[in-house]
């Protein structure tokens, strides 16, 4: 079994959502997610072929940003937003993984619009420091 740190996770988190989200490189994506991956989503089919496949039938806009990422053992969470997805808002995503064996096994997450100025109650934006232009 491969132990990883807390960092050495992060780093592989970040760098595997680049891969896929951005790079769109599935073959070097493969090594990072678990050929068991486990998908929690409702919105993604099973599996990492699951994932993969929607990623493969999305726009070829689409990108990945993250704000904030932590680390408890082997459980990482990223805050990030999705956009180019070719829907009207970006989507901001609270992403929750577990690693295993120095790969992503396992998945859940919680995506919500992100809101304008107009819409924010809070008057603060969701993501970075600016509202979305």
């Amino acid at each position: 079994m491969t132990k990883t740190t807390p960092e050495q996770n992060k780093a592989l988190v970040l760098e595997a959502f680049d891969t896929l989200f951005n790079k769109r490189d599935y073959e070097a994506a493969a090594h990072f997610w678990s050929e068991s991956y486990i998908q929690h989503s409702a919105h993604i089919e099973p599996g990492r072929d699951g994932l993969f496949n929607l990623i493969r039938s999305a726009p070829d806009t689409l990108r990945y940003e993250h704000q904030l990422i932590l680390a408890e053992g082997h459980y990482i969470i990223v805050y990030g937003r999705f956009t180019g997805d070719g829907r009207p808002t970006a989507s901001i995503a609270a992403d929750v993984v577990r690693m295993e064996d120095g790969r992503l096994a396992e998945h859940w997450d919680v995506l919500q619009d992100e809101a304008t100025e107009a819409e924010s109650k809070s008057g603060k934006p969701m993501f970075g420091d600016q509202f979305p232009g």
